[in-house]
């Protein structure tokens, strides 16, 4: 194992400075020996071969885990110099079968039956509000609030990026809109109230579905909102604008997509 990480990063390394120390105490430095000195250790020989597996996501992984030790330099050096390396060499037979097996190994990890939509959107949504009420907004937007200026609060940013969204859709009076991912029901609630649109908002998260119902029973606009426990495979009908901010293959939000 150490021979192939070596192997691969005298490869990838040919300027800068970069010293490595395995988890079996071998010391090799690679680069041309310019600019500030970089080493870092392995912890395990698992993590060793996680890093060759999946570079792009293991690096960060283990970095924060500590099975990754940074022994001079900083992680911004380490990332700098790992940036900087010119992309024009061929890569070797070991790195291209690398590469292949992790585009295999990541379309069997992103493969997402309904099932499993639901384990990931449990795992990650049904758990306590109050932790969620730490440091989300006080409508429980979970994502990419928009700051039009620097002084905007948090609560500020998520309703401009409601208001955001919404002038995307183009959304008349009586629009039929399917809410994708819904979380806590905050965006259809806002477009039911502001354009009169009659929402249907869907989600796999059991305890977003009965606080966004919750939130609809009390409003004097609910009832046009429509909060649904379902997977969006399941749905039929016809809609003028479907939105979905964020929900991702795994079946949870993230970002902002429609």
């Amino acid at each position: 194992m150490d021979a192939i990480l070596l192997r691969a990063l005298d490869r990838l390394i040919k300027s800068g400075t970069l010293q490595v120390r395995t988890a079996q105490g071998n010391t090799a430095v690679f680069g041309n020996g310019n600019g500030p000195p970089i080493a870092v250790s392995f912890a395990s020989k698992v993590s060793q071969r996680q890093i060759l597996a999946d570079p792009e996501l293991r690096l960060g992984e283990l970095y924060v885990n500590g099975q990754l030790k940074i022994d001079q330099g900083t992680v911004a050096d380490l990332l700098h110099l790992l940036l900087s390396q010119g992309g024009s060499q061929q890569p070797s037979i070991t790195s291209r079968a690398l590469y292949g097996a992790r585009l295999a190994l990541r379309r069997i990890n992103q493969h997402n039956p309904r099932r499993r939509s639901r384990l990931n959107v449990a795992h990650h949504y049904d758990l306590d509000g109050r932790l969620y009420d730490l440091f989300l907004d006080g409508d429980r937007q979970y994502s990419c609030a928009y700051f039009e200026d620097s002084g905007q609060s948090l609560d500020e940013a998520q309703l401009a990026k409601k208001r955001h969204l919404a002038a995307k859709l183009l959304i008349e009076p009586s629009a039929r809109i399917l809410d994708i991912g819904c979380g806590w029901g905050g965006l259809a609630l806002f477009l039911a109230e502001t354009y009169r649109a009659e929402v249907t908002g869907i989600t796999l998260s059991e305890e977003q579905h009965q606080y966004a119902t919750k939130r609809a029973a009390k409003a004097p606009y609910g009832e046009r909102l429509n909060f649904q426990l379902r997977d969006y495979r399941e749905m039929d009908g016809q809609f003028d604008r479907i939105v979905s901010v964020g929900m991702n293959r795994t079946g949870f939000a993230g970002g902002s997509n429609f």
